[in-house]
């Protein structure tokens, strides 16, 4: 059997080195002992001078208190030193006794001033050899694989900037960090990830492409991203105590713009701006303080976008100056602003109305009419909001010109006829007898009459008297008249258009007061009133998109009946009708005629003789008429631009 074991061999020489190296160790232990007592005994005449001292079953505490005490050194021993010592020393110094001690029971001296501090000796540790982390990175692909057990945080991000050339910033609380896992053939960047989400870290990247790997903050927890979010990177989720609050925020960039997502839960508004601010790394400043709290779920919205969300409905704004998202109430100063908003086709009196209330709390609207414009001053939002309404009103009205034609038929047939006999003065033989008979005979006609009726004086019937006449009357008149108007009307889309044509009879009315009682006096008043006969005709247009014209119609026509005598009032008849119609761009329409029928009669004779057969033709006249008025109206509506 060979005596030659390399494996033995090896184990014995290493226990030998180790064992040569303990030896070394002590020996230079108790030399810097012994020195710092040399140095301590200039000054503390006890260490040099020599002892009797004796002990058996006593403690090192109990024993370095005696010697303490004989001595008049000042000694602070560790409460741990209980071992039980058996020593007899004699003629022997103090230092030497203290040197003895710490190499038997294997104790350390520590020298403050002059108090020595004698506790057991700790050896001190011996820092383990760095562990090889396990990894392999591919240049060409830019991609890692790390196999990491039991590895610190600090030396896996060391390895990975060694091996990638990024720079990875690890704070001081977590560089002792233990971190495991297996990531194959990933992007350093998705590698960091992937560290952070299996060992509840939290990563950003600073402006100089460096990444800064911290610990999550109080109450915040990992999540990942949901739909729509197409990737699987991570965000933070924060969670009160509550647990009635929570949100998940994050910061994507998409080229040159940053995208904002939100899945928050009753959050104060406050840290929502907060962190996607930090995040999208855009200068703000909060002037005051944020109340209230908000519910989202909203993704693929850039910074200004989830700002307006945020603030919206609430008293806060914001506003941008040299970059700077500047955020409070807004009646502050650098959040109010003011703009002259002039208008290209509305007039400023009719618009300034239109304007919703709610857009107008807390912003002062004033008009300038010269310019056709108004200057409102408030907060950016409303003012932008106010300017983005007033752009979708004002738009070019169109005018519409209207052609009415009004055509009036009257027809219309009367018979008169009687014997009507009287004494007049100046009264002469003459009348019509073609076209209508209406003559009168007078005195001296009718006496020549009767002369020949009595044959030559054979029968005298008698005569009249100078101034005696006669009229006959039989008449028929027909009548055929067509009144034509055509006026022109012009006005804005949706405003009224009227036309009024007509006449105006006056009546008197008398009024006879008594004024006075002991010598009354009688006052007659005499007073007029009018009478109107209008053709009125009212008309708003409405322009559709088609360019059709949609016509509300309104047409009021009254008329005259007959002439009366001053003191009667004169009779009118009336007549109204409303059309709703349709109509293409210069078209004419025609609406229906409006048709009066008059029918009268009336007669005038001696009562009694008037009513009986025949004889009635000698003391009656009759007038008989009947009259049928047709009023036409044509309406034909023109779009102007």
């Amino acid at each position: 059997m060979s005596l030659y074991n390399p494996k033995l061999n090896k184990l014995l020489l290493c226990v030998f080195l180790l064992c040569s190296f303990h030896s070394h160790a002590q020996q230079e232990r108790l030399d810097a002992i012994e020195k710092k007592l040399a140095e301590l005994s200039t000054t503390v005449s006890g260490l040099n001078e020599k002892t009797e001292i004796s002990i058996a079953g006593s403690s090192v505490q109990e024993f370095l208190r005696a010697l303490a005490q004989m001595h008049r050194l000042n000694i602070s021993v560790d409460p741990l030193l209980n071992q039980k010592i058996v020593n007899n020393f004699s003629g022997e110094k103090v230092s030497n006794i203290l040197l003895y001690m710490a190499k038997t029971y294997n104790l350390d001296i520590d020298i403050i001033g002059a108090i020595l501090i004698i506790k057991p000796y700790q050896p001190p540790l011996i820092p383990p050899k760095p562990k090889e982390i396990k990894s392999q990175y591919d240049p060409s692909n830019h991609l890692i694989t790390l196999d990491l057990t039991e590895d610190t945080l600090y030396g896996v991000a060391k390895k990975i900037t060694q091996l990638s050339n990024k720079n990875i910033i690890v704070l001081p609380n977590i560089r002792n960090k233990i971190i495991n896992g297996y990531f194959q053939s990933l992007t350093v960047e998705s590698a960091l990830e992937k560290i952070a989400v299996t060992n509840q870290l939290k990563i950003s990247r600073t402006n100089d492409s460096s990444y800064v790997i911290e610990q999550l903050g109080s109450g915040e927890e990992l999540t990942t991203k949901r739909p729509p979010i197409s990737n699987n990177n991570f965000t933070i989720k924060s969670t009160s105590q509550n647990g009635l609050q929570s949100s998940a925020v994050n910061v994507e960039k998409e080229t040159s713009k940053k995208i904002v997502s939100l899945n928050v839960v009753n959050t104060p508004i406050r840290d929502i701006i907060k962190n996607i601010s930090e995040q999208a790394g855009f200068n703000y400043f909060i002037y005051s303080d944020i109340t209230g709290n908000i519910t989202a779920n909203a993704h693929q919205m850039n910074y200004e976008q989830a700002l307006n969300m945020l603030l919206m409905g609430t008293h806060y704004t914001y506003s941008v100056n040299n970059g700077i998202y500047m955020i409070g109430e807004r009646n502050y100063e650098g959040l109010r602003g003011h703009k002259l908003i002039q208008l290209q086709y509305r007039s400023v009196d009719s618009l300034i109305h239109m304007i919703p209330e709610q857009f107008k709390q807390n912003v002062t609207i004033k008009e300038f009419k010269e310019l056709n414009s108004f200057l409102v001053n408030g907060s950016e939002p409303q003012i932008n909001e106010i300017e983005t309404f007033v752009k979708q009103i004002d738009k070019k009205v169109p005018m519409v010109t209207i052609e009415v034609i009004l055509m009036d038929l009257k027809k219309g047939h009367s018979v008169s006829t009687g014997i009507k006999a009287g004494v007049s003065d100046s009264i002469q033989t003459g009348g019509t007898i073609l076209g209508g008979l209406n003559y009168t005979f007078g005195a001296a006609d009718i006496n020549r009459f009767i002369e020949r009726i009595g044959l030559n004086n054979v029968f005298n019937i008698g005569r009249v008297s100078p101034n005696f006449y006669v009229q006959l009357s039989a008449l028929e008149s027909n009548n055929n008249i067509e009144l034509r108007q055509t006026p022109k009307l012009s006005t804005l889309n949706g405003h009224v258009a009227n036309l009024s044509i007509g006449s105006t009879r006056y009546y008197s009315v008398e009024t006879q007061n008594v004024i006075g009682s002991l010598n009354p006096s009688t006052v007659v008043t005499q007073q007029f009133y009018p009478v109107e006969a209008n053709l009125s005709i009212d008309i708003v247009p409405f322009v559709s998109g088609d360019d059709n014209v949609t016509l509300t119609i309104g047409v009021n026509i009254s008329d005259f009946t007959e002439a009366t005598k001053i003191d009667e009032p004169p009779p009118t008849s009336t007549s109204k009708f409303k059309s709703i119609i349709r109509v293409k761009n210069e078209e004419m329409i025609l609406l229906g005629g409006i048709e009066r029928t008059e029918k009268s009669e009336t007669g005038s004779g001696v009562p009694i003789l008037s009513r009986i057969p025949v004889l009635k033709w000698l003391f009656s006249s009759k007038t008989r008429s009947n009259s049928k008025v047709v009023s036409i109206v044509f309406i034909k509506p023109t779009i102007i631009y």
